[in-house]
């Protein structure tokens, strides 16, 4: 396969209408470790707005059951995607999905700045380390996506286009972020999994990279310590070194998965997304048959 395999078929389709083929090539062929990556840093950097870091505290997953909480909620999102918004199983996620927040008093404020982040840091992250430039069909087709999603789940007021979801995103920053304790403690517990997927001798080189890869105002929002300028130099480095190995390699033939790798661990016998997530007390478990094995 030419390495421009996918971004010639992207170029056949049209963002507007096949916005889930495209968003699918790009985050399971073209940049699939680059996307994992910028989702996992978009969540993160939601604890740092108080309303949001102290619920997740407050659930106590995130302390008690992080690595599950991570899993179901990569897979959750990973599936929704692979198998289509309007599909049987992908309406099952998104029920998944609002049972869990329906649960609790989160604003519609909190979920549309939520909801930018998943529009927003991976077209930087991607602008920033990836192999090549993100295109303007690529963008559009993810803000497309993240439309209809945010539809799904009740969110009014999502922002027209890719800049009104960057403007959106920065400006409630600018507005929250302040430290927390409760926040900094499910940073910490996220930090701490993310850690464990990297050999031992490693761990403490792998967190410091990772605050030196996190925007100022998102460090100081957390009261992490400033990164020695080596540190940082390191981190983004590495960062951009790595795209530029991956653009001389053969693209991937087959999806690339989250849920394949050695970072999900919590279901090796299979899943079924209508228990995925957490279960409060108030809301009864959803029974049914599996929608995967």
């Amino acid at each position: 396969m030419r390495r421009d395999h996918w971004q010639r078929r992207i170029a056949e389709l049209d963002p507007e209408t096949d916005y889930e083929e495209i968003g699918r090539i790009n985050a399971m062929h073209e940049f699939p470790w680059d996307s994992q990556q910028a989702l996992s840093f978009a969540l993160f950097r939601t604890y740092a707005v108080p309303s949001i870091g102290q619920l997740l505290y407050d659930t106590g997953e995130f302390a008690s059951a992080t690595q599950k909480r991570h899993d179901d909620t990569a897979i959750l999102l990973e599936r929704i995607a692979e198998t289509g918004l309007e599909s049987s199983e992908g309406r099952a996620g998104v029920r998944r999905v609002n049972q869990m927040h329906g649960s609790y008093d989160i604003s519609n404020d909190d979920m549309r700045y939520v909801l930018a982040t998943f529009v927003v840091t991976p077209v930087r992250w991607i602008e920033r380390y990836g192999w090549r430039r993100g295109t303007a069909a690529e963008r559009l087709a993810t803000v497309r996506y993240y439309q209809r999603l945010g539809r799904l789940m009740g969110i009014t007021d999502i922002p027209a286009d890719y800049e009104g979801f960057a403007e959106l995103m920065d400006a409630y920053e600018r507005q929250t972020y302040t430290f927390d304790a409760k926040a900094r403690a499910v940073a910490d517990s996220t930090l701490d999994l993310f850690v464990t997927f990297y050999p031992r001798p490693l761990r403490g080189a792998m967190r410091r990279f990772s605050i030196a890869l996190l925007d100022d105002h998102l460090r100081v929002a957390f009261d992490y310590p400033k990164p020695a300028r080596v540190t940082s130099a390191l981190a983004h480095g590495s960062l951009k070194a790595r795209g530029r190995l991956v653009g001389l390699l053969p693209p991937p033939r087959k999806p690339k998965l989250l849920r394949d790798t050695h970072r999900v661990r919590s279901y090796p016998g299979g899943f079924m997304i209508e228990r995925l997530g957490t279960f409060p007390s108030t809301m009864p478990a959803e029974t049914g048959e599996p929608s995967v094995g």
